[in-house]
């Protein structure tokens, strides 16, 4: 995946992860509790861009925080 969208996603998730009051501890927990084996750390990384998300952690995102995939993708 392209950096640069691999930032924006990254970017859109912390702000979604934020504007639902959710720390990154929250939404790792709820990621693991959903089957998803992802630390805080993992999940830090994902929003700055410097690990990649795959496909069966977005789909969960984007349940936990009800969002919509466009709220993820989005530019």
């Amino acid at each position: 995946m392209n950096g640069e969208f691999e930032r924006v996603i990254g970017n859109n998730i912390k702000q979604l992860r934020e504007k639902s009051g959710m720390t990154q501890e929250q939404l790792s927990a709820k990621l693991q509790v959903n089957g998803c084996d992802i630390t805080r750390s993992a999940v830090a990384k994902i929003e700055v861009g410097q690990r990649h998300i795959y496909p069966d952690e977005i789909k969960l995102i984007k349940e936990i925080l009800n969002v919509t995939y466009d709220d993820i993708f989005g530019a």
